[in-house]
């Protein structure tokens, strides 16, 4: 079965997005969609030489519904800033999170995470994976937001991905 179907979950992935992406929900998007679904992780899989082990699905769904909610109120955040806010009186700047995680699918979901929020970006990560730069437009607490970002998203990760 895992020749035919290698990444399973990444062909539910792909399938969903590409009907999203269409933004037009019949029977051909979703079957063109599962069509892609299974051929590109077919096609793909000789350049994947080790699987990532998700330990816990129902952690990643919460970690998901966590980020989602982080990304709304980011969002409020970041439209007050520029709405209300002289931009002298931003702190930014960027901060070194140093990272515990090994495996290099988490470290690119901890990545994506960090630029999918808003008022922070990953701008690098090190040679060694031991840390990413983050670009924060408004902190005037270094240490916290980099405590926040290790308690709230790569802790979770780590349960995750183990």
């Amino acid at each position: 079965m895992t020749k035919v179907l290698p990444h399973p979950i990444l062909s539910l992935v792909i399938a969903g997005v590409f009907v999203a992406l269409i933004n037009t929900f019949s029977l051909g998007s979703v079957v063109l969609g599962l069509v892609l679904g299974l051929a590109i992780p077919l096609f793909t899989s000789p350049y994947w030489p080790t699987r990532p082990t998700i330990r816990n699905p129902l952690k990643l769904i919460v970690y998901f519904a966590i980020v989602g909610w982080d990304i709304v109120v980011s969002n409020v955040q970041v439209a007050y800033w520029v709405l209300f806010r002289r931009s002298a009186s931003l702190q930014s700047q960027f901060v070194v999170v140093p990272l515990d995680l090994t495996s290099p699918e988490a470290i690119a979901l901890l990545a994506a995470t960090i630029t999918m929020t808003p008022g922070t970006v990953s701008a690098d990560l090190a040679a060694d994976g031991s840390a990413i730069l983050v670009h924060c437009l408004h902190t005037t607490d270094p240490a916290g937001t980099v405590e926040q970002i290790k308690t709230r998203y790569e802790r979770r990760l780590k349960e995750i991905f183990g």
